[in-house]
């Protein structure tokens, strides 16, 4: 059974959240943590989902961008905002260790701002560290989309929002971004 989203307001989404130990990770608890959230992130449908979302407040989150997600997007949006599809993994402990080039600026939505979105600027190409799900350390090039989401998880683990970062002025109901920008350049608003 997917576990509650909690919405911004709520401490957990505003604490820098507990990196966990090689034993943690590879125990129960965290496994059926993983498990738990697998499961939320595809049912509500999401990209990621980062622990302080499901209340937990760890280093933990779980990415997958399916291709499901991205047909009805144009190709020429999904070649503007560099997203490919990606498979489930898990991050844990993760840290940004390099951020090359221009930032991109697109709209981002959170399971936990529900109903909104807004324009962030983000690194198009970043380098994680991390460990994975077996506690295995892992290093991760990423660019794109796949960049986007992995800053805006890791800012989670943060106790930071995406409305932090947001261009103010272009904050939006889901509703008016599916009318308006979906398909558009985010320059346009």
């Amino acid at each position: 059974m997917p576990l509650k989203i909690v919405q911004t307001g709520e401490r957990v989404l505003r604490e820098n959240a507990r990196r966990l130990s090689i034993e943690e990770i590879r125990g129960d608890s965290i496994q059926q943590a993983i498990e738990a959230m697998k499961e939320t992130m595809y049912a509500a449908p999401g990209v990621g989902l980062a622990a302080p979302q499901v209340g937990l407040a760890l280093q933990l989150a779980v990415i997958e961008d399916k291709p499901d997600y991205t047909k009805d997007i144009s190709a020429e949006a999904l070649a503007a905002r560099g997203r490919r599809p990606v498979p489930f993994h898990v991050i844990i402990n993760p840290r940004i260790v390099e951020q090359r080039g221009q930032a991109g600026d697109f709209f981002e939505g959170c399971l936990s701002v529900a109903g909104f979105s807004a324009v962030v600027p983000r690194a198009l190409n970043i380098v994680v560290e991390c460990l994975n799900e077996k506690a295995e350390p892992v290093r991760i090039q990423a660019d794109g989309w796949y960049a986007r989401i992995l800053q805006h998880e890791i800012d989670h683990l943060n106790g930071i929002l995406y409305i932090d970062r947001m261009i103010t002025r272009s904050f939006t109901t889901m509703e008016n971004f599916n009318h308006y920008w979906k398909d558009g350049p985010a320059k346009s608003w």
